[in-house]
């Protein structure tokens, strides 16, 4: 391990990981531009308001560490439900739900109030991902976190846009 200045300070947990090229920017069509015409939340936006989050640990985003993928994020805009599902780097990742915090803080800053969220570890790719899903899953223990000033400190970090 080596010593490294992520958000947490301390050690890094992954001090190499891959780094993953981005994807480029959606472009906006007519029918997003046109204030007429109704515009549902697809995949790709919810792809888009994530992919930049920071990394609690390295200078990069959550994209460009394959944390989050497109292919991941399920949307039904009539049913108001979004499913988010992400890859620690690592399978004992210990930043695994500081992430997941992350992204449905995002989630909850960015989308309408009817929309059900779930935010969850991608199956098979975290030692602890059941006991992470239910810290994620859990409203009052999202809420509690969120009250934690110091914790919703390093949320808002990872949230920030990076120079």
């Amino acid at each position: 391990m080596v010593g490294g200045g992520g958000i947490g300070g301390g050690l890094l947990e992954n001090a190499n990981p891959l780094i993953y090229e981005r994807s480029g920017d959606r472009p906006v069509t007519e029918g997003e531009e046109d204030e007429q015409v109704p515009d549902s939340i697809d995949a790709r936006e919810i792809f888009d308001l994530i992919r930049s989050i920071n990394d609690p640990e390295h200078p990069l985003t959550l994209e460009e560490l394959n944390v989050v993928e497109q292919v991941r994020v399920q949307v039904s805009d009539p049913e108001s439900t979004v499913a988010v599902a992400f890859t620690p780097t690592i399978p004992h990742c210990s930043m695994a739900t500081l992430i997941g915090l992350s992204i449905k803080v995002k989630l909850l800053r960015s989308l309408p109030q009817r929309f059900k969220m779930d935010v969850h570890i991608t199956p098979g790719t975290h030692a602890s991902e059941h006991a992470v899903n239910k810290q994620l899953a859990d409203k009052e223990r999202v809420a509690a976190a969120l009250e934690n000033t110091h914790l919703l400190e390093v949320v808002n970090q990872c949230l920030s846009a990076r120079s």
